[in-house]
């Protein structure tokens, strides 16, 4: 019998590998109270070419299971991809017009004056002019990869100093472009004048098409796809809008992630946002880690011992010019001096951006091989002390004020009730909201709905609520209130359980077929059940004394009465529901 042939290893190490990080490592961490990014890093150093690649190569052991650095980077770069489109669904339109003065105003200075302070670092080391330019922008870009997860894992993100920090990062994606231009202008790869036009006209269409045909076919697709009522489809559909859009912008000159904001960005306005949400979360956390491992990685610890003094030197003169320049900044903007402090901490590390300056750099001859991999190391360097600086950066301190201006509903989930289903019931239910100014939002399982709910401007969302976790992605955690209208008992059962589980204190009202139904809902930890029977005989009982002439007053009076023994009734947990007390009013003298 013929034994099998050789198997290949190779194209399975990469996933082994990170699966075994993620499985062991970050749990560790996890148990020890440290930042899992933190975890990722160390974790890549390790399995990484410089810790158990170069003790392989130094005893000749020959051991399989070592990551090279450019075996995970193509597929760890959708890490970023998936983290941006992600900050797109959940920034929304509204939200970035909100942030329009951190975004384009501290996010412009803080890019341009720090470019300007690193520049003349540079140049007082003895660089060259041109390499310096790229240099100053290089490092003046900060880590959109590991300071909004660790914000996020820490829950800083949505304080004014997390607000900020996020508006200053968009700047940045939005502003690669425009400095890779430059680095291939000083590199003589581009002629001015005319060539300005030819070299951002990509970049331009690139935009254009991702924005016209997520306008167009976004919401189409999704729709075709939730009719299917298939996950996999949906998944499908997500990774699809996702890596089609990131590798449109990287063709057409941008960077992948700022392609997946934009797509993010318009995804935002459509029904499907939170379900789009939950589809691509594990794909996010997931990839991002491989990220981090592939920085962590391309750190060679022999290289920082060799040369401590460019390596370290780079590492934290990053951040001593970057953080009081963009704290003093901050404070330009409103920002009191503890989170101007804040936001000059997290930013004051190095960038992923600025492998990819560094590296085009290298191309364009105008940084040399050694400087530039010092460099990377540097930057690498100052990206790993952002989870120890985020320790104390986010301390907790006095309460902080959110950014002036009105509130979109992203902004003010606590002030929320929950409405799903949003047929007939439902759509009366919210139109009721409107009336008393309560905050809301709807959820139907019904694509068709949903789409004609938003056409109208309404906030509803396409989704299975019956889903617990679908639930928290819409504010379950502090919802004022939770309206169930759906006419399936068994699908009513499964969002009351869910939703009581999660919440002792929340206000649940449902919808119940009848009497036994109500009492099953009140078991489950409603707050109100709503028979159908009792409210369509109250409503007939209330029309007909008031056409026969009894006073409304009498006849409303009656009505709560009525309903309140009903209500007593059911709670009770009897058998049967006792009959109700008739109304006994005052006969009209003749």
């Amino acid at each position: 019998m013929q034994l099998a042939g050789h198997f290949d290893l190779e194209p399975y190490k990469t996933p082994l590998l990170f699966l075994g990080v993620a499985g062991v490592v970050v749990p560790l961490f996890r148990r020890l109270r440290i930042s899992p990014v933190l975890g990722f890093l160390l974790a890549g150093m390790a399995i990484g070419p410089y810790g158990f690649g170069r003790l392989n190569k130094m005893l000749s052991l020959d051991l399989p299971f070592i990551a090279g650095g450019e075996s995970i980077a193509a597929v760890a770069a959708f890490g970023v991809v998936f983290l941006m489109f992600n900050i797109g669904l959940e920034l929304s339109l509204e939200r970035l017009h909100l942030l329009r003065r951190f975004v384009f105003g501290l996010g412009s200075l803080q890019v341009a004056v720090c470019g300007v302070a690193l520049f003349a670092a540079a140049r007082a080391f003895g660089l060259s002019q041109p390499t310096s330019v790229v240099l100053g922008a290089a490092l003046a870009l900060s880590s959109t990869a590991i300071t909004v997860p660790v914000l996020a894992e820490r829950r800083r993100l949505n304080t004014l100093s997390g607000r900020a920090i996020f508006s200053v990062l968009l700047f940045q994606d939005l502003i690669v472009a425009p400095i890779l231009f430059v680095t291939a202008q000083f590199g003589g790869a581009a002629e001015a004048g005319t060539s300005l036009f030819w070299t951002f006209a990509p970049a331009l269409i690139g935009v254009a098409l991702i924005v016209g045909a997520g306008r167009l076919a976004l919401r189409p697709l999704f729709q075709l796809v939730a009719a299917a009522r298939s996950t996999e489809l949906f998944m499908a559909a997500c990774l699809l809008v996702v890596i089609g859009a990131a590798v449109t912008a990287a063709y057409a000159g941008l960077s992948m992630a700022l392609g997946a904001f934009i797509a993010g960005l318009l995804l935002a306005e459509t029904e499907f946002r939170r379900a789009v949400e939950l589809a691509i979360d594990p794909f996010k956390g997931l990839l991002l880690g491989l990220f981090f491992v592939s920085v962590g990685a391309g750190l060679d610890p022999l290289e920082v011992i060799a040369h401590p003094t460019v390596t370290l030197g780079i590492a934290f003169g990053i951040i001593a010019i970057k953080t009081p320049l963009i704290t003093a900044l901050a404070r330009l903007f409103g920002p009191k001096l503890r989170e101007s402090c804040k936001i000059g901490l997290m930013l004051g590390p190095g960038g992923e951006f600025a492998f990819l300056i560094v590296t085009a750099a290298q191309s364009a001859g105008l940084v040399s091989t050694e400087l530039g991999g010092q460099v990377m190391i540097g930057v690498t360097l100052s990206m790993a002390l952002i989870p120890l600086i985020a320790i104390v950066a986010t301390r907790p301190g006095k309460a902080e004020k959110l950014p002036a201006g009105p509130a979109p509903d992203e902004l003010a989930p606590a002030s929320r009730v929950i409405i799903v289903g949003y047929g007939r019931v439902g759509q009366i239910v919210g139109a009721l909201m409107r009336v008393h100014n309560v905050d809301y939002i709807c959820v139907d399982g019904d694509a068709r709905i949903a789409a004609q709910a938003r056409g109208r401007g309404e906030p509803v969302y396409w989704g299975d609520a019956t889903r617990r976790d679908f639930l928290d992605r819409c504010g379950l955690a502090q919802a004022r209130a939770l309206v169930v209208t759906m006419h399936t008992p068994s699908a009513v059962d499964a969002v009351v359980r869910q939703a009581r589980e999660a919440r002792d204190d929340l206000t649940i009202v449902a919808r119940a077929r009848d009497a036994a139904h109500a009492r099953a809902l009140y078991k489950l930890g409603a707050t109100d059940a709503v028979p159908e029977t009792m409210e369509a005989s109250l409503q007939l009982s209330e029309a007909a004394l008031v056409d026969i002439g009894v006073p409304m007053g009498l006849v409303i009076a009656s009505i709560h009465e009525q309903r309140d023994l009903y209500r007593k009734a059911l709670v009770a947990e009897e058998s049967e529901a006792p009959p109700a007390r008739p109304f006994i009013g005052r006969r009209k003298k003749r």
